[in-house]
């Protein structure tokens, strides 16, 4: 998929006769690396699709986006040929914003919906951010946010160079997060499932059980040992019950799908 000219999609592992697609949103400051090693240890009824945002990876050269709504409308007009099939999304902190107002935009625009999201390390839209605005701090400030949350390996943070490379498309996708404004409207139908990681000072236990409260579906709350990047941290065991959960989806799939 990644040789299709779609320059969102960066799909290591094509799986062309998959019967799921787990469309991935990353986090502020991450990119469609982070989703490779997945494909390898989720099921293989599943294509793994990560979704590459402007200004990283083969992308660097293109404008970063610093607000929802750009990225909602980029991503709407980019995903339709790709929701051929039944589709899964999972958004990982910021991800988890960008893919529940996808999927809003997606039921308003083509009555179409994920079978299950999956959101991990997120509070719920409707929740205010406890911490002030970090997008314009100083590059110190910024630097010990990162290390608040223990999410940046120390040798970039040491490094001057990748640092130079990598706070500008942080400072964008914070902008991304904190100038969000939640909109009511009525839930989403999809099932979804929260992640969470028990020591995880941003999106707590409580937070992230909130999203609840955004479908009529069935909701499920996991929580793993670890902080906001639980994902790496206990990657095993999160991938682990990842791929359950899809094999649970794969279950509901129909049986004949495009008359094969």
């Amino acid at each position: 998929m990644s040789s299709n000219g779609s320059s969102w999609l960066s799909v290591n592992r094509p799986r062309p006769h998959a019967r799921l697609r787990l469309f991935c949103f990353p986090y502020a400051g991450g990119n469609a690396t982070a989703f490779y090693r997945w494909a390898d240890q989720l099921p293989a009824s599943v294509e793994v699709c990560p979704v590459q945002f402007p200004g990283r990876g083969a992308r660097s050269p293109e404008k970063l986006l610093t607000a929802l709504p750009q990225v909602i409308e980029a991503l709407i007009n980019e995903l339709p040929p790709f929701l051929d099939k039944p589709f899964a999304f999972f958004g990982h902190s910021m991800g988890g914003l960008v893919c529940f107002e996808l999927a809003r935009a997606l039921r308003t625009r083509f009555d179409l919906q994920p079978m299950q999201m999956f959101i991990s390390a997120c509070r719920a839209p409707h929740l205010p951010d406890p911490d002030p605005p970090a997008a314009n701090l100083p590059d110190s400030e910024l630097l010990a946010e990162l290390l608040r949350l223990n999410g940046t390996p120390p040798e970039i943070l040491e490094h001057r160079e990748l640092l130079a490379y990598m706070l500008p498309m942080l400072r964008a996708d914070f902008s991304v997060c904190e100038t969000y404004v939640y909109e009511q409207s009525k839930p989403l139908d999809c099932p979804i499932t929260g992640f969470g990681g028990l020591e995880d000072p941003k999106a707590t236990r409580e937070a992230v059980d909130r999203w609840r409260n955004m479908t009529t579906g069935n909701f499920v709350l996991r929580m793993f040992p670890g902080g906001h990047f639980f994902i790496h941290t206990s990657e095993k065991a999160f991938l682990h019950t990842l791929a359950g959960d899809l094999l649970q989806i794969y279950q509901r799939l129909p049986s004949v799908i495009g008359g094969r």
